[in-house]
């Protein structure tokens, strides 16, 4: 089986309903308007990448109930996210010493606000993240925005690793690259984002309760690995064996084609853990248990969403057609 139809037939078998915010379109639009704005140089082809992107309906699809003011919010801190990632991994990447300056200007943007500057922050990017961080910033409480930097940091932290592993021409073994790749796919980073969209943060022991935090790995896991067969082939060419079929070919002396299934049997096992995880959450009193059942849709969003953008989005373009009466929202 290909690729391709491995990512058709693991999206027709995952039992998370895919839903979209009614006003995704709309809001890419305002973010086609809002770059150049900020500085961002856009010729045809930036334009193009950024319109077949679609990073709105990404955000639309993890946070489907947002209002339009919080979707732009998130479609700015999801653009932000994923220009960094063009800039450490695309060509004439960053090296690690400049994503570690970037790391540390941005976390002084986020503990500090847009006051203070730092060499490692500049232009476009600087500004676009202030715009994004506004928000949140003036609404969230102290210990939900220390959080998100937390998980800002581990993700950054992470694209700093995976650049060094490049450089010294480290290929990571299959342990070392799941615990890597959940940070480096910001997956910890939208989890605090549904607090910031239904307005209620939730405690820190509630939130770091240990099903929660496995849940949460779980779903980081299914998305990152969904992702890793969608860009296996540019993954062969540029990633230095940074994706998890890469990872078992080396490791293991597989084929290409049996590291796949073994990659799509794995997912499949992780989403089996993830339901039971799921259905075995505790209750944790009738003044939290509708943050933590909003927390946990969120989770449950983020791998789905990621699986209807992933197939959407022409940022990895996929060989199969979607079968006839499969469409979704």
């Amino acid at each position: 089986m290909t690729t391709g139809k491995v990512l058709w037939t693991l999206r027709a078998e995952c039992p998370i309903p895919a839903r979209l915010s009614p006003h995704a379109d709309r809001v890419q639009e305002w973010l086609l308007g809002l770059l150049p704005e900020l500085g961002l140089p856009l010729d045809d082809a930036a334009l193009h990448r950024l319109t077949r992107g679609a990073f709105a309906r990404y955000a639309g699809r993890l946070y489907p109930d947002a209002s339009e003011a919080d979707l732009r919010v998130l479609t700015a801190l999801f653009t932000w996210f994923f220009l960094v990632d063009d800039a450490c991994d695309g060509p004439g990447r960053l090296d690690p010493g400049q994503i570690r300056a970037l790391r540390n200007g941005t976390l002084a943007l986020l503990h500090d606000g847009p006051r203070p500057r730092h060499a490692g922050l500049t232009g476009p990017l600087r500004r676009l993240l202030v715009l994004a961080w506004r928000e949140p910033r003036r609404r969230m409480p102290a210990r939900w925005r220390l959080r998100f930097a937390d998980a800002v940091a581990r993700h950054l932290d992470g694209t700093w690793r995976e650049a060094v592993n490049k450089e010294a021409s480290h290929r990571p073994g299959v342990t070392e690259y799941v615990e890597l790749r959940r940070a480096t796919s910001a997956a910890d980073v939208s989890y605090p984002l549904v607090e910031f969209v239904s307005g209620r943060p939730l405690p820190d022991p509630v939130y770091h309760h240990p099903l929660l935090r496995q849940l949460a790995h779980t779903g980081n896991d299914l998305l990152s690995w969904y992702n890793d067969l969608a860009s296996l082939d540019r993954d062969r060419a540029t990633a230095g064996g940074h994706n998890l079929v890469l990872a078992m070919q080396d490791e293991w002396g597989l084929s290409p084609a049996t590291a796949v299934d073994r990659v799509a049997e794995r997912w499949r096992e992780s989403m089996r853990h993830f339901v039971a995880l799921r259905a075995a959450v505790p209750s944790f009193g009738p003044a939290l248990d509708e943050a933590v059942t909003d927390h946990l849709d969120g989770v449950a969003d983020a791998v789905r969403g990621t699986i209807e953008w992933t197939l959407e989005s022409g940022r990895y373009p996929t060989e199969h057609p979607e079968p006839a009466g499969t469409s979704q929202p």
